[in-house]
């Protein structure tokens, strides 16, 4: 198979804009002759439900939440990345562009992310037309603040609830498209397989999660925007019922799978607290604007603290190893994330980690000295120039506050912890995935007709995202992006008329399915699904986590292969087909988890290189930094399914041109 990104001809800056005059159109008294499914209602799938119900075209939407408002995009609390340059500070289109493929360690596809680039600034136009209240300066202007991977400030937020904001905005379109009656919205549904007619995607087969009753869906297009598959760790940031089926459907169908081995694990999340966890808390990475990330200098005063011997407040600042600012000092605290995680892991395994946990792993985020000087500038401008140390402090703390105030307060009501007084405690977790479905400029699949949007998707970050960037990719696809690519390819669906779901396809698709769930129900087994859920998660942690090496990948593809086959053998699941099962939508979504994870770790193993949040252990500089090989690996690695054994799979290679910028060492000292 030979794969054509379909990346248009000219210059960086003109792509995208010649390629949209030249795009067929679909005309307006055509467009309700058509219908489009868009799975997933995140921010990347609604904006595009309403965007295209806007323009006329009948949608369909599925979500397996019991609303659109509880997408995991509500999550992403720090902000919004564009390039508008309201602080003066030098950013442009070009350097969100260049700082995006640096952060991504020269693994993205440059046409894809200049557009993103582009659209940018578009998507925060569009969000305060909506209403969406990003914070605003003392003289009313949209606000800005730094996220890693940046030394401007680029970053538009909400406080600390952006992606909740930005969620409302978009679901306010798509609600005004359901009371139209242009949009059929299907709460509670999941997506259990992609019907194809003659080659191209015609419907799906979903799930009624209450009453277990499975549907027919046909359309002239399919858009898949499920999200990312960081689940198949068991513990993460994710919500618990983030998972990858929609995606890994339309794999097992001829959708390339890109990059699965590329993984984000986000530097500030709380620290694992026992065994019986479910998931974990992120904290936004807006806070390490304001925090100084920290471990004791002394092994003793690290061991003291987890024996509860030792308050961090009590260690000295000259104590205290700011490993950040003395690695990194160009960009300190605000390094991209994975050079954040990886060198707090670092100090972690080298025995300074002050969490009492089973592996004693933990670090501060600690915001007394924003404190001290928020609060002395806020006493300045009231006129205060000899403030006390008491107003200091609480006039400080009222910054903070204002600034995160929901952060602090979920950080106490999770740990029972002040951290305006005390230190936050973070650690590393898995958290956002740059792999995902292959997808060619026009953000399709290598199915026709099916297109993929969001993290859904592999097109825009490399092997590492930049904090702020995946509210923004979202958006770009659904608003700004599917509206042109998904109408020409629709322009030669006006005279097909609806399609019927009476049609063989869809018969043994729904067998398909039906087939699945029975095996699982019918299985006389003894062990639940979480069981094997933990166990993938295990291994995935420790042989497909932060740092990789070829044994450990060696072992974790036999072990998956072998927990594949006793997870078929000895699940349990409870219950019928034709009821509210959560045991049977896990056992489904964990069945792909699987072999998801097989594929990762083989995706890790064939990589012989280090880059972005792809770490093998074998190659790393002197100084412990990634080690590209760019002359063998400059390449995005796209799976072709070849049936029930994973490690059968087929490796195609698209070759990544850079002819605009400069492929360097990533430095961030």
């Amino acid at each position: 198979m030979k794969l054509d990104s379909k990346i248009p001809e000219g210059h960086i800056s003109q792509k995208w804009t010649d390629y949209k005059d030249h795009l067929k159109l679909v005309a307006p008294n055509n467009r309700p002759k058509i219908d489009i499914i868009v799975v997933g209602t995140g921010l990347a799938g609604a904006s595009a439900a309403a965007s295209f119900a806007e323009m006329g075209y009948n949608v369909k939407a599925f979500c397996y939440q019991d609303s659109p408002r509880r997408a995991h995009s509500i999550a992403a609390q720090g902000g919004i990345n564009a390039a508008k340059n309201y602080q003066n500070d030098g950013d442009s289109t070009f350097r969100l562009f260049y700082d995006t493929i640096k952060g991504g360690d020269y693994r993205a596809r440059e046409a894809n992310v200049h557009r993103l680039a582009e659209v940018s600034g578009n998507i925060i136009d569009q969000c305060v037309a909506q209403g969406v209240p990003f914070a605003r300066d003392y003289g009313g202007m949209l606000d800005n603040r730094s996220f890693g991977g940046t030394q401007v400030q680029r970053t538009f937020y909400a406080a600390g609830q952006t992606g909740q904001q930005l969620l409302l905005g978009a679901y306010s379109s798509l609600s005004r498209q359901i009371g139209l009656g242009k949009i059929e919205m299907y709460n509670r549904h999941e997506m259990l397989e992609l019907v194809k007619v003659d080659g191209k995607a015609r419907g799906i087969i979903a799930r009624n999660l209450i009453t277990g009753e499975l549907e027919r869906h046909s359309a002239h297009a399919v858009i898949i925007a499920t999200g990312g598959y960081g689940n198949v760790y068991f513990l993460s940031t994710n919500a618990m019922g983030s998972n990858v089926t929609a995606g890994w459907k339309i794999h097992k169908q001829g959708a390339l799978f890109a990059n699965p081995c590329y993984v984000q694990i986000h530097p500030t999340c709380i620290p694992v607290h026992g065994t019986n966890q479910s998931k974990l808390t992120l904290m936004s990475e807006s806070l390490r604007n304001s925090g100084r990330i920290w471990v004791p200098k002394k092994k003793e005063d690290s061991e003291a603290i987890r024996a509860g011997k030792l308050k961090p407040t009590q260690i000295a600042e000259e104590d205290r190893d700011y490993y950040l600012e003395r690695k990194y000092p160009a960009f300190g605290n605000l390094v991209p994330r994975d050079v954040a995680s990886r060198a707090g892991k670092e100090v972690c395994d080298a025995g300074h980690g002050i969490e009492a946990n089973d592996t004693n792993e933990g670090v501060y985020l600690d915001f007394s000295t924003e404190i001290q000087s928020k609060g002395k500038q806020t006493a300045y401008a009231k006129g205060n120039h000899n403030p006390s140390q008491e107003e200091i402090l609480t006039l400080g703390k009222k910054w903070l506050e204002e600034k995160y105030g929901n952060l602090f307060t979920m950080y106490q009501k999770i740990t029972d912890e002040n951290p305006y007084e005390t230190p936050m405690k973070i650690y590393p977790a898995v958290h956002y995935t740059m792999g995902g479905v292959w997808v060619d400029y026009n953000l399709q699949s290598t199915i026709p007709g099916c297109f993929v949007a969001g993290e859904a998707n592999f097109s825009d970050h490399g092997a590492n995202r930049l904090g702020a960037s995946a509210l923004m990719q979202g958006l770009a696809d659904g608003y700004f992006v599917l509206p042109y690519t998904v109408s020409d390819y629709l322009s030669g669906d006006i005279r097909t008329g609806k399609i019927s779901t009476d049609l063989p396809e869809f018969v043994a698709a729904e067998n398909n399915v039906k087939e699945q769930i029975n095996k699982f129900l019918s299985n006389n087994g003894s062990k639940t699904v979480d069981h094997f859920h933990k166990l993938l998660g295990n291994i995935m942690w420790n042989k497909v986590g932060m740092g990789r090496n070829e044994k450990g990948l060696i072992e974790a593809i036999s072990e998956i292969a072998a927990l594949k086959e006793e997870f078929y053998k000895e699940v349990y699941v409870p219950g019928t087909s034709d009821e509210l099962n959560p045991e049977l939508e896990k056992a489904l979504r964990v069945a792909d988890f699987i072999e998801l994870g097989q594929l990762m770790a083989m995706d890790a193993l064939q990589r012989k290189e280090s880059c972005g949040g792809h770490f093998r252990e074998e190659y790393q500089d002197s100084e412990g930094e990634t080690l590209r090989d760019d002359e063998n690996f400059s390449f995005v690695g796209a799976w072709e399914n070849k049936g029930y054994d994973v490690t059968k799979s087929e490796l195609h290679k698209e070759e990544l041109k850079y002819e605009f910028i400069k492929i360097a060492a990533r430095n961030y000292k």
